[in-house]
């Protein structure tokens, strides 16, 4: 972010209440994203393991579950998949009924060593096909029908943590899922990058003239503690990230170098809870053959690495991986050789505390449609949350999803 864009936003804030510009401003979603009440961040980390983590990993556009988990005993799927179904040959045998795509064979060696847990036929009532809006309910944890202004991880942040670095999305923009109704998390794609921008010369200019004008809190003496504050937590996170190189060599793509930021932040000692990364591309509505197979490969071999990174450091244990799509496909396969927006998806759970690794539950009926062709849902996606929350984060999770979801036995 360019110091002339920060100074241009000053005026704004001006005219905004603290909600509002923590909420809405963009600073508040990149740079500026402290409250005031925040204490120094100086704190001594005394232990790297017992810090139990969560890692969010979104593939964007909606993956193709039946060509990522294929269950390749069903005949149906065949009829419904002449040219896109992935045959018998050609994939990872899981059991006498399923197999995994052959992209991803470093998640079968996971699979094997009772590192990843399975989950199918998520979803939630009445399905919402779009992309930006089945975003939202996944990132909020709402209902199809209801429109909530915070993200679930964002509530938990309001509730439980309010660490300004408490959670943090591996990008220059943040997500929904992140935003609460008073504390936001912070996105950070480079630590180096973040703390060079609070050290710019303009901006320290500006909190010169706010140290000089004795503004109110309600104005821009906020705006000055927040930067101050901003200005504190990133140097915070620069110098302890830095303490660590990664053990691993991390294939060459944008997803792979947000696991390795990610990595760089658990295996210093960061206390941070929740992090957040995304792989895009899913959206495979014309031949979906070889992308789906691309990128597959990206998130195995990005995967791989990361959990190397973390075993050499021994934090593997303490951290949870779950890994969602906003949606799944269609059953059949549409005339471009690709398929279409579906509705209830696999999930992977990845850690190395699972209680119930393998294939969590049985695949749902490619018979028994819901009127779309859609497989239809089994688990709520909030019951999944509910899990991780009170399971692995030990909070109330009702508190942060707004009511009761009942609980999974995978953690």
């Amino acid at each position: 972010m360019c110091s002339t864009y920060v100074f241009a936003r000053i005026s704004n804030v001006l005219k905004m209440d603290r909600r509002k510009f923590i909420k809405n401003s963009s600073l508040a979603s990149s740079l500026f994203f402290v409250p005031s009440f925040v204490k120094a961040f100086s704190d001594v980390i005394t232990s790297k393991t017992g810090y139990k983590r969560l890692v969010i990993i979104q593939l964007s556009g909606g993956n193709d579950g039946l060509n990522t988990l294929i269950p390749f005993r069903n005949d149906v799927y065949y009829k419904a998949r002449p040219t896109i179904g992935i045959k018998k040959e050609n994939l990872i045998n899981l059991n006498n009924e399923l197999g995994l795509h052959s992209s991803l064979l470093p998640l079968k060696k996971l699979y094997d060593q009772g590192y990843v847990s399975i989950i199918n036929n998520v979803g939630y009532p009445n399905p919402n096909r779009s992309h930006f809006r089945a975003t939202d309910i996944w990132q909020t944890a709402s209902h199809s029908n209801q429109y909530l202004q915070s993200g679930w991880i964002g509530r938990y942040l309001d509730n439980f943590n309010q660490n300004p670095y408490a959670a943090i999305e591996i990008d220059v923009s943040l997500s929904l899922a992140l935003k609460g109704e008073v504390q936001n998390g912070m996105a950070v794609k480079s630590p180096n990058t973040l703390y060079k921008t609070t050290q710019d010369p303009y901006l320290k200019k500006v909190v010169e003239h706010y140290e000089e004008s004795h503004l109110s809190e309600h104005n821009l003496g906020y705006l000055y503690k927040t930067m101050i504050d901003t200005e504190n937590s990133a140097k915070y996170i620069f110098e302890t990230s830095k303490t660590v190189t990664p053990s691993q060599n991390y294939p060459n793509n944008g997803f792979s170098k947000q696991l390795r930021t990610t990595a760089q932040f658990i295996n210093s000692g960061l206390k941070t809870r929740v992090f957040y990364a995304s792989l895009n591309g899913f959206d495979t509505h014309v031949n979906q053959m070889n992308v789906h197979k691309r990128h597959l490969k990206t998130y195995a071999d990005g995967i791989d690495a990361f959990v190397k990174d973390l075993q050499s450091k021994n934090t593997f244990n303490d951290t949870l991986i779950l890994t969602f799509s906003e949606f799944g496909r269609r059953v059949k396969q549409n005339r471009g050789n690709g398929t279409d927006h579906g509705s209830a998806n696999t999930l992977f759970i990845i850690g190395g505390n699972l209680k119930k690794p393998g294939v969590y539950n049985e695949m749902g009926s490619l018979e028994d449609l819901d009127d779309n062709g859609d497989v239809k849902f089994e688990i709520d996606f909030r019951n999944v949350y509910a899990t991780v929350l009170k399971q692995w984060l030990h909070v109330e999770d009702n508190v942060v999803l707004n009511q009761s979801f009942n609980q999974l036995d995978f953690i």
